[in-house]
C-alpha cells in the first residue's frame, strides 16, 4: 500500500511525487517509454484507464483518453503492459478508474493486487455507497483513495478522513482538471482546514503544474498529483525536463 512511501517520506521531510499517465497514451509504444522514465521519478505513480465518459476531467485528459480508447486501449491491455513493462522495483501503482469498469469488486482488486496495484482512486462513487469496494480492498491490502474537495462539508470530509486509506485526494479546486496559474487564498485555506481534521497523508491534485505551486503548498500537504501537465510535456516529448522540475521541488 502507498502509506509505507508516505511513512519514508515523511522521516526525510520530501514530499510525494505522484505522476498521473493516461494508459497507453500517447501511442503503446511511447506509453511504454513514459511509463519507465515515470516511474524512475516518482514516489507514488497513479495511472487512468481511459473511459468514454469522463469525469472532472479537462480537455487535456479528455483528449488523451479519447485518442487511448480509439487506439484500443482498455482495462485489460493495461494489466497486460503493466505485467510485462512495469519495472520491478517501481513505486506503488494507483489505478484511476470510473465504477463502471468495476464489473465484480472482489474478482477486480485481486487483480489489482496481483499486478501490483497498490490503490484505486473511483471519482464517480460516493463515500456512502463504496462499502462494498472497501471491505474488499481491504481484504487485499489495496487502498481505496477517498477524495475531498471544496465543497466537503467539515463533518462530511471528517467521515471520509476517518476512512481513509493510503493517502486523501485534496481537489485543490472546484471544477475539471487542467493547469492553473497561482492557487487563490481560498483553496490554501480549505487545505489548511483539512489539514487541521488529520494527519494522514494529503496529496493536492488538479492544476499542479510547476515548481512555485509546490512551494505554495508544501507546508500544507504530503504529496503533488501532476496530470494535465504532464500530458502537455509527453506530447511535447518534454516529459523528464519537467518530472526533474517538479521532483527537485518536492526533496
Amino acid at each position: 500500500m502507498p502509506d509505507t512511501a508516505f511513512l519514508r517520506l515523511r522521516a526525510h521531510k520530501r514530499k510525494a511525487l505522484i505522476p498521473f499517465l493516461v494508459s497507453g497514451y500517447p501511442t503503446r509504444e511511447r506509453f511504454r517509454e513514459v511509463l519507465g522514465t515515470t516511474a524512475a521519478l516518482a514516489d507514488v505513480l497513479e495511472i487512468g484507464i481511459p473511459f468514454s465518459d469522463p469525469l472532472a476531467d479537462g480537455p487535456t485528459i479528455q483528449a488523451a483518453s479519447s485518442k487511448a480508447l480509439s487506439a484500443g486501449v482498455t482495462l485489460e491491455r493495461t494489466f497486460a503492459e503493466l505485467r510485462e513493462h512495469y519495472p520491478k522495483d517501481g513505486p506503488p501503482l494507483v489505478f484511476m478508474i470510473t465504477y463502471n469498469q468495476v464489473l465484480a469488486a472482489r474478482d477486480f482488486v485481486a487483480r489489482c493486487r496481483d499486478h501490483r496495484v497498490a490503490g484505486l482512486i473511483v471519482p464517480d462513487l460516493p463515500f456512502e455507497e463504496a462499502g462494498e469496494l472497501r471491505r474488499h480492498c481491504e481484504q487485499a491490502g489495496v487502498a481505496l483513495v477517498n477524495m475531498i474537495a471544496p465543497t466537503t462539508s467539515e463533518s462530511r470530509a471528517r467521515q471520509i478522513a476517518a476512512a481513509a486509506r493510503g493517502f486523501i485526494y485534496l481537489i485543490s479546486v472546484a471544477g475539471t482538471t487542467g493547469a492553473r496559474g497561482e492557487f487563490a487564498a481560498e483553496t490554501l485555506a480549505y487545505i489548511q482546514k483539512t489539514r487541521a481534521l488529520t494527519d494522514k497523508p494529503l496529496c493536492v491534485g488538479f492544476g499542479i503544474s510547476k515548481a512555485a505551486h509546490i512551494r505554495q503548498l508544501r507546508e500544507y500537504v504530503d504529496g503533488f498529483i501532476v496530470g494535465s501537465a504532464l500530458v502537455n510535456a509527453i506530447d511535447e516529448g518534454r516529459e523528464r525536463e519537467l518530472l526533474t522540475h517538479l521532483r527537485a521541488a518536492c526533496d
